[in-house]
C-alpha cells in the first residue's frame, strides 16, 4: 500500500513540475529552434524567442518568421550573446532555457552560462548538443573537436553549480534522410558509407523538439542525460534504402565509399567538408550511436515519455514520399 502511495505522489510531483513554464529557446529561428518553439507553445508553455538583433536588410524569410512567432503569441527578445547584461535580465524572466545554437557557435554558449549563473534563477538549462551522446563516444578529429567542445560546456554548466538536462538526440531524421535519398528531387544513385551495416539512429525533428521540452520540465530529468533512441528508429543505410526502394517501386543504384575514403577525406578536405566526412563515418561506419548499451540507470526518451507516439524512420519515409517539402533543410 505505502508503495503505491508513494508511487502516485511521484506521479503527482511529476505532473506538477512539468506544468507551464516560461520556456526561452536560443537560436529560435535556425533550423532546430522552430521546432523547439513549435513543441515549447504545443505543451503549453509560455514561450519566448531569442534571437540575434534584425538588421535592416534582413533576410525577408527572417523577417516573415518573427512575424509568425509573434502572431502565436511568442515573446521575441533581440539580443547579442555578447551582451551580458541584457541577456542576465533576460534570463531572470523565464524558468528554463534551450539553446539550439548550430555547431559553429557551441563555445558561445560560455557565454550564456555565465549569464545564467549570475542570474541566478534558472531552473533548467538544455544546451544545445542534440546528436550524439558525447561523454561516451569518440570519434576522427575533424568530429572529436565538435565533442571536446560538447564537453567543455558540459563541465562549464557543472562547475557553475547550473541545473541542467543534457539532450543526446542522436540524428535528425530528415536532415539524414535528405542528405541520403534527396527525395525533392529523385535520383537513383545513393552512396554506401562503409559496409552499410553499422545501425544508427534517426529521430524525426519534431519529435526531438517534443522531447526535449518535456525533459526540460521533467524533475527526473534534472541533471541527467536525455537519450533519444526509439526502437523503431534503429536503422542501418542499407535498410533505409530497402525500405525506400519498397515504398518508390524501384531500385536504387548503390554506389560504395570504402571507410579508407571516408578517413582519407577526414584528413585532406578542406573545412566543413571534413567535418561531413568525419561525422559519417563515426555514424554510418562506425556506428557509434548504437555503440554502448542503455543501463538501468539511463533514461531513454521514448520509454520517458511512452504516452508520446514518435514517428519511427517507416513513417518518416512515409512523409517523405507523400510530402518531400517536408524535408526542405540546411545544408549538411
Amino acid at each position: 500500500m505505502a508503495t503505491a502511495r508513494e508511487g502516485r505522489k511521484e506521479r503527482h510531483q511529476v505532473a506538477r513540475a512539468m506544468e507551464s513554464s516560461n520556456i526561452l529557446i536560443i537560436g529560435a529561428t535556425g533550423y532546430l529552434g522552430k521546432y523547439m518553439v513549435k513543441a515549447s507553445l504545443s505543451l503549453g508553455h509560455s514561450t519566448y524567442a531569442l534571437t540575434r538583433p534584425l538588421a535592416p536588410n534582413a533576410d525577408p524569410s527572417k523577417l516573415q518568421l518573427h512575424k509568425h512567432f509573434q502572431s502565436l503569441g511568442v515573446t521575441i527578445f533581440q539580443c547579442e550573446l555578447d551582451d551580458h547584461e541584457t541577456l542576465v535580465s533576460l534570463f531572470r524572466q523565464v524558468d528554463v532555457v534551450i539553446s539550439t545554437l548550430a555547431l559553429p557557435q557551441v563555445l558561445d554558449q560560455l557565454k550564456v552560462i555565465s549569464a545564467l549563473k549570475e542570474a541566478g534563477t534558472i531552473k533548467r538549462f538544455v544546451p544545445s548538443e542534440f546528436g550524439n551522446e558525447a561523454d561516451r563516444v569518440s570519434a576522427l578529429p575533424p568530429f572529436e573537436d565538435v565533442f571536446q567542445k560538447k564537453r567543455k560546456i558540459r563541465r562549464a554548466i557543472e562547475a557553475a553549480g547550473l541545473p541542467y538536462t543534457y539532450f543526446s538526440a542522436n540524428s535528425l531524421a530528415c536532415y539524414f534522410i535528405d542528405y541520403f535519398l534527396h527525395p525533392r528531387q529523385p535520383c537513383d544513385d545513393v552512396y554506401v558509407y562503409g559496409t552499410g551495416q553499422a545501425k544508427a539512429v534517426l529521430n524525426y525533428e519534431d519529435d526531438v523538439a517534443y522531447y526535449t521540452v518535456k525533459a526540460a520540465t521533467d524533475p527526473r530529468a534534472a541533471n541527467r542525460v536525455v537519450i533519444c533512441r526509439p526502437p523503431e528508429n534503429i536503422v542501418s543505410q542499407f535498410e533505409l534504402y530497402s525500405s525506400w526502394e519498397k515504398k518508390i517501386g524501384g531500385l536504387l543504384n548503390r554506389i560504395h565509399i570504402s571507410e579508407e575514403q571516408i578517413i582519407n577525406d577526414s584528413q585532406t578536405l578542406p573545412h566543413p567538408d571534413n567535418v561531413r566526412a568525419a561525422i559519417l563515418h563515426n555514424i554510418f561506419i562506425k556506428g557509434d550511436q548504437m555503440s554502448f548499451e542503455l543501463s538501468g540507470d539511463d533514461l531513454e526518451a521514448s520509454e520517458l515519455y511512452s504516452e508520446y507516439n514518435y514517428r519511427s524512420v517507416d513513417r518518416v519515409l512515409d512523409i517523405c514520399l507523400v510530402n518531400p517539402v517536408e524535408v526542405k533543410l540546411t545544408t549538411f
